[in-house]
């Protein structure tokens, strides 16, 4: 029997370090640290695609996308995101919606939250009301309040066509 309605979750960690690009929800975002990664880093399209993953039971990002694998040095992670949406299609599902929450003491990523769900709905051809994003500090408190790294939670639900 096939199941209509399917929920994923995903997490993702990234170091920061000085530097380096910081990228989130697909946007650059001015800071002086970026996350160190084997890809661009963007922990939050990371999470997403877990969470697409896992509610079409693909297994993870990982298992597609290894780190191992000299082809995503680098790699814009926009293109895993799309990569991900063709397998999630491949097995019948469609997008219901998304949920994202950006853990980070700073910078503040608020006014950058419409241009993030305009390019991730860009990318996953659906309506950026489809996908929610918040951000959050730790109120200094861990990794993420100590500037050493970010995180990103997302949950998906996805919709049997």
């Amino acid at each position: 029997m096939s199941t209509p309605f399917r929920i994923g979750n995903g997490y993702d960690v990234h170091r920061l370090a000085d530097g380096l690009e910081l990228w989130l929800c697909g946007v650059r975002v001015a800071h002086s640290k970026g996350a160190v990664a084997h890809s661009d880093g963007d922990v939050a399209i990371h999470a997403l695609c877990d969470a697409l993953l896992g509610a079409a039971n693909l297994r993870d990002i990982g298992y597609h996308f290894p780190d191992v694998n000299a082809e995503y040095k680098g790699i814009d992670s926009k293109i895993l995101l799309k990569r991900t949406m063709s397998m999630v299609r491949e097995k019948g599902y469609e997008l219901g919606n998304a949920d994202i929450v950006l853990c980070l003491q700073r910078p503040k990523v608020k006014d950058l939250i419409p241009d993030m769900q305009q390019c991730l709905a860009n990318v996953m051809q659906t309506s950026p009301d489809s996908i929610s994003i918040k951000a959050t500090t730790t109120e200094t408190l861990g990794f993420v309040g100590r500037e050493e790294g970010v995180a990103a939670y997302a949950v998906s639900l996805l919709v049997k066509m």
